[in-house]
C-alpha cells in the first residue's frame, strides 16, 4: 500500500481507474487466504493511521482523512526468488481462488464508504502513481 497524491492505470491502451490524493493498494493473495482475511485487509486499509493530520504527523486513516483508494491486484507479490534467478510464483493463489477475494476487499472497502477504483484482475496493467512521502508499507493480517 502506498500513500498517493495521484495514481492510475491502464489495460488495453485505456485508462481503466485513477484516483487524486489517496491509497494505491496492490493485492496478492496466497493460499491460505479467505473470506475473513480480504475483511481484515480491508479494515486495515481503511482504519489504519497513514494520513497527516493538521501537525503534519500520521495520525489519520483514509476514513478520518477522505481520499480515494485504487486496488490493483498483484499475483508477484508472492513471488519468491530464495533460489535460482526466476521468480516462483507457487505461493500465489490461482485465478481462480484469488479473484473473487481481491474482490471481496473492493467490495468491503466500498461497503465502509471508501470511494475505489480497480485495475482489471488477470490483465497486463500500466500503474502510474505519485507516492507521497514517500510512504510504503507492507500489510499483512
Amino acid at each position: 500500500m502506498q500513500r498517493v497524491t495521484r495514481a492510475s492505470v491502464r489495460a488495453d491502451g485505456s485508462e481503466i481507474g485513477s484516483i487524486g490524493n489517496g491509497l494505491c493498494v496492490l493485492v496478492g493473495v496466497t493460499h491460505d487466504e479467505d473470506e475473513a482475511t480480504a475483511d481484515k485487509l480491508a479494515d486495515k486499509i481503511w482504519n489504519l493511521r497513514i494520513l497527516d493530520d493538521e501537525d503534519g504527523v500520521m495520525n489519520l486513516s483514509i476514513a478520518q482523512h477522505g481520499g480515494e483508494i485504487l486496488v490493483i491486484s498483484q499475483f508477484t507479490l508472492y513471488g519468491s526468488t530464495r533460489s535460482g534467478r526466476r521468480p516462483s510464483w507457487v505461493d500465489a493463489a490461482a485465478p481462480a481462488e484469488a479473484a473473487p477475494l481481491v474482490q471481496r476487499v473492493i467490495d468491503t472497502l466500498r461497503s465502509l464508504g471508501a470511494q475505489v477504483s480497480t485495475g482489471k484482475f488477470g490483465a497486463d496493467m500500466a500503474v502510474e502513481l505519485v507516492n507521497d512521502g514517500p510512504v510504503t508499507l507492507l500489510i499483512e493480517v
